[in-house]
């Protein structure tokens, strides 16, 4: 049965969407109307049908991706779809509280898109908030896997589109005309007699006493006036004017700044503390107390703070990993690796092992957190990926019940899976507890960050191709590393724990692995298997931005790059012969075609090209590196410099982009995180601690060694829906990197960063475990 027609909208009767591809149609759905003074509006959605074949397009070709990482975690969130919903005030202004965190990535932005689409209002009219924890939600509260967009865009337009048809019910019996006659547009709705009315005056009036089921139809994509267009994001004018509120600039009542003295070594404990009265009576400190990772001590201001933790004298037990050297842990990563096994008889074979080493996972923004603890309940504000799981592990840490802690998820100023974990948090919450429930403003020092941050894990990556002439027969790819840690499990409560019990990171490890692993290319049989460590347990890691995929892909280019050597094939053309699906194909050709590649370039520099897919995308990059001696040898003060990256031409297929400059932005910085772990930035572990104790010695792509040129081609995304970005385009960066620096040296670099043995720095001190405040400023600027 149909109803009436909308501004290109043909809505249809639940029976009809209930047929449409098992409960999940193209553009009909099912939506709430909640009971409330104004208009809130959520969606129902079923379950997805697996990757690959769901009913909006949504999967990606290839074996490996009928179910992948994306769509697990997309499956998982639809069940409490309709608890996110969207409210009309009665000023006009659009309400969203998005259960996902915003740090830096855009999503406040592209989120706000969806819902000015599909309601008709200006941009401006949208405002985009960060959920409290919401146990309720379970799986929907995750921010990570690059999965935002793709679990959120059905449901926050679903939401927005029964916020729409209830509006324009409403608005007919205002302006005494058939809802199929109106028009709703930037805001107002208008009759054919030309009277209007704003949506605000009409959300009482559209709101419900009692929730009520009704069905929507969304806005055909031909449609689209702002999805699909380059948008700026909605918060750049507050981030480049300071106006932006991180959880640093909240002002909480009572919450005076707080630092930790830290052990010398990873994860080691305060053995006794000789002079705790006296830094108690340093000027401004209010509060010293020993908590589980040191010393916490609370003061009228951060600078009084350091100074309070560098006068501290305690004595430390060795952490977990105290005395281990990069050295032993290469040892123990080659011991876990898991074996190859033979290769198919009567083959040839290319094969190597790489080494790839610690890296930081720190943020441009401090590790931070508020809280405020009392007897009975505690509030804690703080930039968490995870904050259903951060709600119950400080409730853990407090003793209290979990309903009597309320967390607030605050923007943060970049995290790539930093945080996703929660330790700020707990710490601040241990802390305000320790000193008598007392307010505190926690921040880490940058060294904190450095030396007890979380890192991405050490690993190895063992490949073997096995080839028959040009035919590719068998490949073969055995990756060992430390173990990751996944604590913060699916965002929930259940994988959480899941996690934690005994094998169950190992097994949440594996299950990671493989769901996010494909392969691009028909390479024949292929396996890869994941080893951990056992003895690497003792580290704080993370998901950095692509977990494994970095080096899995890195590893797996430069040894497609070499079989095309001994072919004696051109490593662009070796690649295109043996795709898998067309938009890896596309890619590709628009990678090479723009990139000029194959161009005569001068000795000592080189283009290097790769692939990925990944998250229901795919990429293509061509990188151009600069190896001549007066490059490499250019004298930076207390930098890494080496090669140099002169350009970077990246071809990308996210099926839709919501918001094409967002998704330029997400590449162009992925071009910067690429170039460093090819190049320059890693750990250096020295007797149970990392040498590096701030950005100034952490060798992260600097002005120096950013390109002169990075172009993003966003192809067409031909009606397929949003795929994931956030970490996509790392791994083929990285790659394209190091298959670069390989023609352009004639070498077969197998140890990343390629810089690695330089120390480019003067290490500092690990007693006290912060420098002190710098006061050479105008100096160092001469």
């Amino acid at each position: 049965m149909v109803g009436r027609k909308d501004a290109g909208r043909e809505s249809v009767e639940p029976e009809s969407v209930r047929r449409e591809s098992g409960g999940l149609g193209r553009r009909g759905f099912l939506g709430y109307v909640l009971a409330a003074p104004v208009l809130v509006a959520g969606a129902e959605l079923a379950p997805a049908r697996a990757a690959g074949g769901d009913s909006a397009g949504n999967g990606a070709a290839g074996a490996d991706l009928l179910l992948d990482l994306n769509s697990v975690m997309t499956a998982a969130a639809l069940p409490t779809a309709h608890l996110i919903t969207v409210e009309v005030g009665q000023d006009g202004v659009v309400s969203f509280a998005l259960p996902r965190t915003e740090v830096g990535q855009g999503v406040t932005t592209s989120t706000a898109m969806l819902i000015a689409e599909e309601l008709d209002v200006p941009l401006e009219r949208v405002r985009v908030t960060l959920a409290d924890a919401r146990p309720e939600l379970l799986f929907n509260q995750l921010t990570g896997g690059s999965n935002t967009t793709i679990a959120t865009y059905l449901p926050i337009r679903v939401a927005a589109a029964t916020a729409r048809s209830r509006l324009l019910d409403a608005a007919a019996g205002v302006l005494g005309a058939p809802a199929a006659a109106l028009v709703l547009s930037g805001g107002l709705v208008t009759a054919p007699s030309g009277r209007r009315v704003g949506i605000g005056e009409l959300s009482a009036r559209a709101s419900a006493d009692r929730t009520a089921r009704v069905a929507v139809t969304l806005k055909p994509d031909k449609d689209f006036r702002v999805i699909d267009t380059p948008r700026t994001r909605v918060d750049a004018l507050d981030a480049v004017t300071g106006r932006k509120r991180f959880t640093m600039d909240l002002d909480v009542p009572g919450a005076k700044p707080t630092m930790v003295c830290r052990p010398p070594t990873i994860n080691g404990r305060v053995s006794t503390v000789d002079n705790l009265a006296r830094v108690r009576a340093m000027p401004g400190v209010t509060d010293v107390a020993v908590v589980s990772t040191g010393v916490a001590v609370r003061a009228q201001t951060f600078g009084q703070c350091v100074d309070a933790v560098r006068a501290l004298r305690v004595t430390w037990r060795p952490g977990p990993v105290g005395g281990r050297s990069e050295a032993a842990v290469l040892a123990e990563l080659r011991a876990a690796e898991p074996p190859l096994g033979p290769a198919p008889p009567l083959t040839q074979t290319v094969e190597d092992v790489f080494t790839f080493h610690f890296r930081g996972n720190s943020a441009l923004e401090p590790n931070c957190a508020i809280a405020d603890v009392r007897a009975d309940r505690a509030e804690v504000w703080s930039a968490l990926k995870s904050p259903i799981v951060a709600k119950k592990e400080v409730a853990a840490k407090l003793g209290l019940p979990p309903s009597a802690v309320t967390v607030h998820v605050v923007e943060g100023g970049g995290s790539f899976g930093r945080k996703l974990f929660c330790d700020a948090a707990l710490e601040a919450a241990e802390a305000s507890r320790a000193f008598g429930n007392k307010p505190v403003k926690l921040m880490w020092h940058r060294a904190d960050d450095c030396r007890q941050g979380r890192v991405h894990p050490m690993s190895t990556s063992r490949v073997r191709l096995s080839h028959l002439g040009p035919v590719v027969l068998g490949y073969a790819q055995r990756h060992s590393s430390v173990r990751t840690d996944f604590g913060h499990g699916l965002g929930e409560l259940l994988t959480a724990m899941a996690a934690r019990l005994p094998l169950g990171d190992a097994a949440f490890s594996q299950t990671f692995f493989h769901l996010s692993q494909a392969m691009p290319y028909e390479f024949g049989v292929t396996t890869r298997l994941l080893g951990e460590a056992e003895a690497g347990g003792g580290f704080n890691t993370g998901s950095m931005r692509g977990v494994y995929s970095p080096d899995v892909t890195c590893a797996r280019e430069l040894v497609v790059d070499r079989l095309a050597r001994k072919l004696g094939q051109d490593p662009f053309r070796f690649r295109l012969g043996k795709l898998r699906e067309e938009r890896a194909r596309a890619a590709l050709l628009k990678a090479a075609d723009v990139a000029g590649w194959g161009r005569s370039m001068p000795a000592g520099t080189a283009q290097g090209i790769a692939l990925h897919a990944e998250y229901h995308s795919a990429v293509a990059v061509v990188a151009e590196i600069d190896c001549r001696p007066e490059v490499v040898g250019r004298r930076v003060r207390d930098a890494v410099t080496g090669p140099r990256v002169t350009r970077v031409v990246v071809a990308v297929d996210v099926g839709l982009a919501v918001n094409p400059s967002g998704l330029r932005a997400q590449l162009t910085g992925a071009a910067s995180d690429g170039i460093a772990l090819a190049l320059t930035s890693s750990l250096h572990l020295r007797d149970g601690h990392f040498l590096e104790a701030s950005w100034d010695d952490y060798a992260y792509t600097r002005q120096w060694n950013t390109p002169l040129e990075v172009q993003v081609v966003v192809l067409p995304g031909d009606g397929r829906p949003p795929g994931g970005a956030g970490e996509l385009g790392v791994p083929a960066v990285m790659a394209a990197v190091a298959c670069a620096y390989a023609r352009a040296t004639g070498t077969d670099p197998t140890v990343f960063p390629i810089n690695h043995g330089v120390l480019s720095f003067t290490p500092k001190p690990t007693v006290p475990p912060v420098p002190a405040s710098p006061d050479d400023g105008a100096a160092r600027a001469e």
